[in-house]
Formats: structure tokens, C-alpha cells, sequence
């Protein structure tokens, strides 16, 4: 029975490119998931788009000398590009700068305020003193007063996750041109968070499948929450839908409030270009529905206890209680996967230190799935990774090339030019009957794994059996049977019914491949489908129009069990799937991307 599956995955900012630290946390694990999901028959919605409002997006327009929606039109054109070009399957990527979000934005704040869990209140706000703009809590560094720590941020501390406001920080320091803070008072609308505390507290006491470190952070924070302020003094965001607000021209809606409920608004985008606007209500309220939200650990809290409040205040079931809004009862997240960061030499990536690797730079000379494995394999699942140009080289060399792309090109080799076809076996032995009954039991496991988000084991499984037919390979040696023509046959046959199966288990990590692994056994048409980019016109603005990722994934052959291959299929002389890389490059790294010594 089909599922319905949201994918939800993590909003990229719009204030430059993407690099691979970014996509390693919310693009590529996400994108495996709902390949997987599609392919094991269920009905998937993956949704993002550029998060395009607040202060910083206008402090990157004040450096780059253009407007903030300049800026955010150009960025997102770029990050649309990156995403196109790593394949992730995007059912809609979108932004949050058109009609149709702000629209969905002010619908659900009006259902919190009708319920009472958005009250109005006066605080101490941040101001530039040389600007005399508002200054965003993230964009405020300060000592923790709670544990200390020497770089918490003026909404949270990442060493012990309470929850801040600028003013609690000791020494606090504008991240923008580290002047320190003036502190004003100002009236803004604030989320009341402690409204919750019972109602949350027990939604998460049954979400034991969890990560660990997920559900653990989360739990911890429930006795700290305190009101939160969802409006900021600034003219760059969501306008506020009330009395009194409305024309207010420096109070618009604070970019975490309207960037979470994006993945409303883009399923409802979606429905509407889709031509049946409650289609998105399959994913959102269906009791059979589940929803997965894909980022990084420093997003854990907006996830796992903000976004879960304001669908429970939404919904009416906070701890005030209260009536469904416009949406109806809208479900909560079935599981937030989070992943923990890439680093590049012990540090986060980062562009103003120099320690980037831009994802249009990395495409460009190594291609999607090279990443894509490297990340699934090796990236930053349940702990910091370190990036390494090493490391890198060899997953590339020794388990693309010589493990994956020797087993294909080899069998694929010897049958195009022994028989010219898929051959025909001839009395199966117990070493391919066992070789066989491995692959196939390897979409039970490999599923399992990938249901839980276990993409590392997943994907080290699926190389068990690339391993397997590897040594089945050179125990069988079928270059050594040309007098036994019958029994050369079926080894042939034996091997490539595994490296059909092979490569449906690694399509979801390696679709470009996958697509290649198809037509060199024969296969026609698409076996795994790619995003599109199309120019769409903004639903609610006529005349302005943006670019989205969207894709027909509906089509594609590519499915979750062994698929008999067709013997007597014609096999072309195949070409190479991955190419090996230089190993200069393990100590050198690429000119783009260069290996610095200690002391540069």
C-alpha cells in the first residue's frame, strides 16, 4: 500500500552560493531518502526553496551594491543551478519571497493569534549604532551567561542549547562590523512558547525512533522556553496581518517564523501548479501521511520544538487548547533527521575564513555522484566529518572505480563479447544461486536502513554485494571457459542479474550513474529521473517570475526489488562509469580548492 511521504528539506540562504558543507547537511541525505521512498512505491512530496528575507540578506546587498530582492533573485538562480546539478529531486523547490508564501505566512499567524498563543509585548532590540538598522539575534555573539561559552549567539548557545535574547549575553558584538550593540526598546509579537511545554512534552515522549542526539537536545530544552519573538524592525520580510501592524513600514515578520512554515507553503504552491490545489492536504492531514524534515544540527530546535508548536498552535491542541485554522489539523513531523557538520580542517565551512569548497565548483570538475556517495558514505551522519581531499580520492578510486565501475564494465565487457547479449544461464550452481539470494535479501536490509535514515550503512551494504560479485568474479574466472560455453554463460548471467540488482540498490546514492549502469545493459528510457528547471510566473504577482526545481519522478523505472534481466538483450561495448582521479590530487587538492599547510 502506498505511503504518502513529505520530504521536507531544510530552506538554503539566499545570500551566496552553496557549499558543500550545506548540502552534505540537508541536500544530499535528503534526496536519497526520497529516491529510495519513490522506488519502494510510495507517494513522495520533497519540498524546499531559497530563504530569502531578514537582516543578513540586506547586509550582503548593502557589499554587493544591489537591492535585497536583486540579491535574492541572484542567489537564487545560482543555488537553483547547484541543487539542478547534484540531481536532487525536488517535486517543488520554490522561494519564500513570492505571493502565494506570504499568503499561506499570514494565514497560519492568524489562526495562532485567534487561538491566543501570539501575544504582544515590549523587549530590548539590537541596534546597529552606524546604521541604526535592526540587528538579527544570530548576528550578535557574546559569552553565554548560562554556561560560559565564548561564542553563543543572541538566540541560542550551541555548547548548551538554552535558548538566549541578545540582551542576556555578556560582551556582546555585532557579527557584521563588531561594534557593539545599542539596546532600545521596541513592541514586537512574540510566540508563547511556555504554552506548549505540556503538549510538547508529550508528542516528543513518542518519538522514540529518533536520533539520540535529536530527541535528547529537544527533550532537554522543554523545561527552559520561554516567549519568542516572531517580528523584527525591519522592512524586508512577511508584512504583519493585524490592525495597527499592517501599517507599521518597519514591522514585518522575523525570517525564522515565516522560513519554517515554508514547507506549508510549498506544498501548496505545488498543488496549485499541479492544477488540484488540496492535493498538498494528502501529505499534511492524511493520518497515514508521515512527514521527514532533512538539515543540519544547528536547526535542530526550529524542527523539533518550534515548528512542532506552531502546527499545534495551528492545529488548536496546544496547551490553551483552541480551533483548527484555514489548514485544518495539520500532522507534526514524523521524524526530524538531523545530520552534524562537514568540516574542512577541524573547522566549519565557512566562506568569510576561506575554508570553502563551492558545490558549483566541486560539479564541474567531479560531477554529482561522486559527492553524493562520498557524502552518503562518509559524510557527517551522527558525528563532525572532516573533509578531506584524501579520503575523497580514495572512496572515488577504490570503491567507484574499482570496486562499482570494475564489476560493471567487466561482466558488461565479457557478455558483449563472448555472446554479444545477455546470455542464457544453463544449470545454476549453488555459488550463483547463493550470490543471487544475497543481492535480492540486500533490498530487505539496504531498505531498512534507508527507512531509518542509516545511509552510511546503507549504502556499505549495498557494496557488500558489489564486493561479493567482485570475488564471484574471480572465483568463477568465466574467461578461463571458453571450452564450457554453457557453464561461462550462466556466470555471465549470474553477474550481471547482481549488477542489475547492484544498481538498483545504489540508485538512490548514484542516480546519474545509475541512469548509464541501465543503457549498458540494455535498458532504454529513464531509469532514473532528474529535476528540471522551469521559469514559472509568480501565482498571486502576474509578471514576475522565478525559477523552480520540479521533475516527473512519476515515470521512472527505477524500483525497489531484483528486476530478472532480459535475456537475449542486446549489450553494446560499455563504456566507463567512473573515471579514476589522480592521486596527486589526495596531497594536493584542486587549483579551486587548494590543501593549505599549517602555517598559510
Amino acid at each position: 500500500m502506498s505511503t504518502p511521504v513529505l520530504t521536507a528539506v531544510a530552506w538554503p540562504y539566499a545570500n551566496g552560493p552553496r557549499h558543500i558543507g550545506h548540502v552534505s547537511g540537508f541536500g544530499i541525505p535528503s534526496d536519497v531518502f526520497a529516491r529510495y521512498q519513490r522506488m519502494a512505491g510510495n507517494k513522495v512530496l520533497m519540498v524546499s526553496g531559497t530563504d530569502e528575507h531578514g537582516t543578513p540578506i540586506q547586509v550582503q546587498a548593502d557589499k554587493e551594491g544591489m537591492t535585497a530582492r536583486e540579491l535574492a533573485d541572484k542567489y537564487n538562480r545560482q543555488i537553483v543551478g547547484d541543487l539542478h546539478g547534484l540531481g536532487l529531486s525536488y517535486d517543488l523547490f520554490t522561494r519564500t519571497t513570492t505571493g502565494n508564501h506570504y499568503r499561506v505566512v499570514q494565514e497560519l499567524f492568524t489562526a495562532l493569534w485567534r487561538n491566543g498563543y501570539v501575544v504582544a509585548k515590549t523587549q530590548l532590540g539590537a541596534i546597529s549604532p552606524s546604521t541604526g538598522r535592526t540587528l538579527p539575534d544570530r548576528y550578535i555573539e557574546g559569552t553565554c551567561p548560562i554556561c560560559g561559552y565564548d561564542g553563543a549567539r543572541g538566540d541560542q548557545c550551541d555548547n548548551c542549547g538554552n535558548q538566549l535574547d541578545p540582551a542576556d549575553l555578556r560582551n556582546p558584538v555585532s557579527r557584521i562590523n563588531g561594534e557593539k550593540p545599542e539596546f532600545v526598546e521596541t513592541e514586537h509579537l512574540f510566540l508563547d512558547l511556555p504554552a506548549f511545554t505540556e503538549s510538547l512534552g508529550e508528542w516528543l515522549s513518542t518519538r522514540t525512533h529518533w536520533r539520540p542526539n535529536v530527541l535528547k537536545f529537544s527533550q532537554n530544552l522543554l523545561d527552559d522556553l520561554r516567549p519568542r519573538a516572531i517580528t523584527r524592525d525591519l522592512d524586508w520580510g512577511v508584512p504583519v496581518p493585524l490592525d495597527g501592524w499592517r501599517e507599521a513600514p518597519m514591522k514585518r515578520f522575523y525570517v525564522w517564523f515565516d522560513a519554517v512554515i515554508g514547507y506549508l507553503s510549498a506544498s501548496v504552491e505545488w498543488a496549485r501548479r499541479s492544477g488540484d490545489d488540496d492535493a498538498w492536504r494528502e501529505f499534511w492531514t492524511s493520518p497515514d501521511a508521515k512527514g521527514y524534515y532533512f538539515m543540519g544540527k544547528d536547526n535542530i530546535v526550529f524542527h523539533s520544538l518550534i515548528w512542532p508548536s506552531l502546527l499545534l498552535g495551528q492545529n488548536g491542541a496546544g496547551d490553551k487548547g483552541g480551533t483548527p485554522g484555514a489548514f485544518g489539523t495539520l500532522n507534526l513531523p514524523t521524524e526530524v533527521v538531523s545530520s552534524e557538520f562537514l568540516t574542512m580542517s577541524g573547522s566549519k565551512f565557512s566562506t568569510s575564513r576561506g575554508t570553502v569548497i563551492y558545490v558549483h565548483d566541486f560539479l564541474e570538475e567531479f560531477g554529482a555522484d561522486a559527492l553524493r556517495y562520498f557524502i552518503s558514505v562518509a559524510g557527517p551522519e551522527n558525528q563532525d566529518v572532516d573533509f578531506t581531499w584524501d579520503e575523497f580520492v580514495r572512496r572515488t578510486n577504490y570503491e567507484l572505480a574499482n570496486e562499482w565501475g570494475n564489476l560493471v564494465n567487466r561482466s558488461i565487457s565479457m557478455a558483449h563479447k563472448n555472446v554479444g547479449a545477455v546470455p542464457r544461464p544453463e544449470a545454476p550452481q549453488q555459488a550463483d544461486v547463493d550470490l543471487k539470494a544475497l543481492s535480492a535479501r540486500a533490498f530487505d536490509t539496504v531498505g531498512e536502513h534507508l527507512r531509518r535514515s542509516r545511509f552510511r550503512q546503507a549504502a556499505n551494504e549495498a557494496m557488500r554485494v558489489v564486493t561479493a560479485a567482485n570475488r564471484y568474479l574471480s572465483e568463477q574466472q568465466p574467461w578461463q571457459l571458453k571450452d564450457d560455453p554453457a557453464r561461462r554463460d550462466t556466470v555471465l548471467h549470474t553477474a550481471l542479474q547482481v549488477v542489475s540488482d547492484a544498481n538498483a540498490l545504489l540508485t538512490p546514492f548514484l542516480p546519474h550513474a545509475a541512469q548509464q549502469v541501465h543503457e549498458a545493459l540494455g535498458g532504454t528510457g529513464v531509469w532514473s529521473a532528474q529535476p528540471d528547471v522551469s521559469e514559472v510566473d509568480d501565482l498571486e504577482e502576474p509578471g514576475r517570475s522565478y525559477p523552480i526545481l520540479t521533475g516527473e519522478y512519476a515515470a521512472e523505472q527505477a524500483r525497489w526489488e531484483p528486476v530478472p534481466i532480459e535475456v537475449g538483450r542486446p549489450l553494446a561495448k560499455p563504456r566507463p562509469i567512473f573515471g579514476k582521479l589522480d592521486p596527486s590530487l589526495a596531497e594536493t587538492g584542486p587549483s579551486w580548492a587548494p590543501i593549505r599547510t599549517a602555517d598559510e
